[in-house]
């Protein structure tokens, strides 16, 4: 793993994940998770801030997304994607770390770090921020997501088309993205056409189902979390609910909830100053109290 910079991990079974590192070589470390159809670039603006503010900051592609290794036969593999692979992908790096991070998982990175640190002992993370996700969620808001990721198997004859899809995608925010900040987004194929980052076998795998089988697994490991949580939801997300929030905090107790106002699922990119402030913050009190992985905070 890169002291600083860009660089590759190998995964257990084979695969390279492409992960970034800023921030001192001895500050306490962020271990950040992005979403399913997602890459290492959602955390951009959240990453260089807070290792300005001294925080040692990690982030990395998941397996099939952005620069990360894909299985080599994809949905027709006899191993396929599973969640699994996930969530050892992001034990493998949590502990590659020099003490137990604070992981941020935004939804499927969340619940991989749910799992994670509800089923393993001792903690492999000092503590958990999970963004705009619960163990249990709202289908249609998964749905719209999936939607999208499945809209245009073709692709785009230009930049111009898919930066016209996303702003279709997500209305409420102003302006639309540049052809640099789509290019880590997208990818040319052999016929010309630009295709989203991931491998098209995530979706054909049966990874999404899976997703569904997964929740007694979720909810039997939240309640079996005992380190300090800040669960952060967008006062506008479709994804997440007061139900299902209420739902959560009755489960781990202990956790603390922040609705940022505005936000949607895309919470990072829709509301990124004041995502990144509730982290910081949520990081000080770690410190002032000392935390450290089994130790909750009243």
């Amino acid at each position: 793993m890169p002291a600083s910079g860009t660089g590759y991990v190998a995964t257990a079974d084979g695969l390279r994940l492409a992960v970034e590192t800023c921030g001192a070589a001895d500050a306490p470390t962020l271990l950040f998770a992005h979403g399913f159809g997602q890459t290492r670039g959602a955390w951009g603006g959240t990453v260089a801030a807070l290792a300005a503010q001294g925080c040692r900051c990690v982030s990395y592609d998941a397996r099939g997304h952005g620069e990360s290794g894909r299985l080599p036969d994809g949905a027709d593999s006899k191993v396929g994607y599973h969640m699994q692979q996930f969530a050892d992908d992001m034990l493998a790096l949590a502990r590659a770390q020099p003490e137990p991070p604070v992981l941020v998982g935004a939804s499927m990175g969340g619940l991989l770090g749910l799992v994670a640190a509800g089923e393993t002992r001792p903690p492999p993370f000092r503590a958990l921020v999970l963004v705009d996700i619960t163990p249990r969620w709202e289908t249609k808001g998964v749905e719209r997501i999936l939607a999208f990721m499945q809209a245009h198997p073709d692709g785009f004859a230009d930049y111009a088309e898919a930066a016209e899809q996303i702003a279709s995608y997500l209305p409420h925010r102003t302006g639309r993205k540049s052809e640099e900040q789509l290019k880590p987004l997208l990818r040319e194929g052999a016929d010309g056409r630009l295709r989203w980052h991931w491998d098209p076998a995530l979706l054909a795998s049966g990874l999404v189902a899976e997703s569904e089988r997964y929740q007694p697994r979720l909810f039997a490991a939240a309640a079996q979390v005992d380190v300090p949580v800040l669960l952060l939801s967008g006062a506008r997300s479709d994804v997440v609910s007061h139900a299902t929030v209420a739902e959560f905090l009755q489960l781990v107790p202990h956790a603390r909830h922040v609705e940022v106002a505005g936000a949607t699922h895309m919470l990072a990119g829709d509301a990124n100053d004041a995502f990144t402030r509730e982290i910081a913050s949520f990081i000080r009190t770690l410190d002032d109290a000392g935390a450290r992985p089994g130790e909750r905070i009243a």
